[in-house]
Order: structure tokens, then sequence, then C-alpha cells
């Protein structure tokens, strides 16, 4: 009974490394050119979304947590169904 406890207990876990590199893979690399916004500071100021192409120089509203501009455009494209691909499509 122990083996057969052993068993089941050790497909469940790879059941589960099964499931957690599927969502690892599924993740996009954490490296240059993979941001959800910039921001400039000199010699302008500008702030971007890269994913909704949101585009303001009000850098002080944004600094402070005045993202409803980007929040309402983020909605807008997924209730339509289609997100830009950052700098991938270019």
């Amino acid at each position: 009974m122990k083996v057969l406890r052993a068993r089941i207990y050790q497909k469940h876990l790879d059941d589960e490394r099964a499931k957690n590199a599927v969502i690892e893979d599924s993740k996009s690399d954490i490296a240059w050119g993979h941001q959800i916004r910039s921001y400039v500071f000199q010699p302008y100021q500008m702030v971007k979304d890269h994913r909704t192409n949101v585009e303001t120089s009000s850098i002080d509203k944004v600094m402070n947590g005045d993202l409803d501009e980007f929040v309402r455009a983020y909605l807008l494209l997924g209730a339509q169904g289609k997100f830009a691909r950052s700098r991938a499509a270019g």
C-alpha cells in the first residue's frame, strides 16, 4: 500500500511540474525591448505604453500614479480583441 501511495504521489508531482513548465514556457523574457512602458525624462518628457501605443507628455502625473489613460486604452483593446505586439510588430 505504501508503494502504491508513493507512486500516486510521484505521479501527482510530475503532473504539477509539467503544468508549471507550460506556464513558464509561455512567459516572455525579461530583457531589453520587452518592457510595457518607456519613460523619457530628458531632453524632453514622454511616457509611451508599447502595448497600446498611447503616449503622453504628462510625466509628472504618470509618476504620481495617474495611469487612467493607459488602463482605458488597454481595456478598450482587450474588449476589441486586438493587442499591439510591442516592438515585434514594429
